[in-house]
């Protein structure tokens, strides 16, 4: 089967829905499909095409960046191309120019199916809230004329005032997740760069520095952390100094973190290793995400194949891992005191997993199992159009 997959950001950028997306793509590919990837060259060093683990990557040239998205004059006639050569094409949203997909697609009579990811909440800003705007439009054209619609869970569709109208086309197929365990060597190199001492009591958050993920209520329910656990130190992996559309917030927590000293530690992006270790030292993986931008976080299934709870905020979606699982605890969305005593509660031993259900999870979440899923979904959509 040849597979289009088409969205903004691909790697080497790093956010939930591009991981998703290489981990869909690689296990179609080592399935034996031919996937192509079509995407942003976001950064004028990255090659225009490429083959990477059995995936072939288009990447268009951008004109110009417009609050979070790109502009690209040369897309339409590169997209045309690969769309005619494809059987299906796979859509990730939210995305600008899914409409120009979509439309394409129906004109060529392929199949689309559309991943949807989360509600755009966009900065403040006339130019960042005429782009939000143009991406939902774009986005309610592609939801028209698609086939079917994927998400992670069918809690997030029922409370999005959004997708909730379009529950007949709903198919829901879990993110692919796969972190295999960190080795000892990985994490006695891990702790020598956190400046591990022994007795240290590690939280972990993974993820972009951006307002939607809910540092400042982590922050704020440190010092009540603290004077429970005084050896709590919070240890955070992903970027957090050049996120795209990112730079107001980053300019307002940076100083508040290095008012902490060595009880919050950045480390930037992470390689798999150090995200692996991460998860094997933290007691506990925090996710005080606060509107519908996230939709799952696929990071907290991650930090619990590796046996580490999460604490995660009460959002539909977001909520069905600790729910489905028991592993961690949900909390009121911008609630820094009932943050703290559930880091509190997990740190002395609540919530946490069996065993069983950590390789339950592992199997359920793996992108061979996924891909599958996606397989039988394109296979379906492809007998529909004959």
């Amino acid at each position: 089967m040849r597979i289009l997959i088409g969205l903004t950001y691909y790697e080497p950028n790093k956010s939930g829905l591009t991981i998703y997306a290489v981990r869909e793509a690689r296990a179609l590919a080592a399935l034996g499909h031919e996937v192509t990837v079509l995407t942003s060259q976001f950064e004028p060093d990255l090659p225009l095409e490429e083959v990477d683990h059995g995936v072939r990557i288009v990447r268009v040239p951008v004109a110009f960046h417009l609050s979070k998205g790109v502009v690209m004059p040369r897309l339409p006639g590169i997209a045309w191309r690969l769309i005619k050569e494809a059987d299906v094409v796979n859509l990730h949203l939210p995305q600008l120019d899914s409409a120009l997909f979509t439309l394409f697609a129906r004109w060529q009579h392929k199949p689309v199916v559309l991943t949807y990811h989360c509600f755009l909440d966009m900065p403040r800003g006339l130019i960042s809230r005429l782009a939000g705007w143009a991406v939902h439009f774009t986005n309610w054209v592609s939801i028209q004329l698609g086939d079917v619609i994927v998400h992670n869970t069918r809690d997030f569709v029922e409370h999005s005032p959004f997708l909730k109208r379009y529950l007949d086309r709903l198919v829901v197929i879990q993110p692919p997740i796969m972190v295999a365990p960190a080795d000892k060597a990985e994490i006695v190199q891990f702790k020598d760069k956190i400046h591990y001492q022994e007795g240290d009591r590690i939280i972990g958050m993974l993820t972009r520095l951006a307002a939607e993920k809910g540092v400042e209520y982590l922050l704020e329910a440190l010092p009540v952390i603290q004077a429970a656990i005084p050896r709590a130190r919070v240890i955070y992996g992903g970027n957090y100094l050049n996120v795209i559309g990112e730079e107001a917030y980053r300019d307002r927590i940076l100083p508040l973190t290095e008012a902490l000293g060595d009880r919050w530690q950045f480390l930037g992006i992470v390689t798999d290793a150090e995200k692996r270790a991460l998860f094997e030292v933290s007691e506990v993986l925090v996710l005080p995400s606060i509107n519908s931008t996230e939709s799952f976080g696929m990071v907290q299934v991650e930090a619990m194949t590796c046996g580490t709870p999460a604490v995660a905020t009460d959002l539909p979606g977001v909520r069905q891992p600790v729910l489905s699982s028991g592993m961690g605890k949900i909390i009121p969305i911008r609630d820094a005191a009932a943050l703290a005593q559930a880091v509190i509660e997990v740190m002395q031993g609540e919530g946490s997993g069996s065993p069983e259900t950590v390789a339950e999870l592992a199997a359920f979440y793996a992108p061979e199992t996924v891909a599958r899923a996606y397989e039988a979904l394109f296979e379906k959509v492809l007998s529909k159009h004959g």
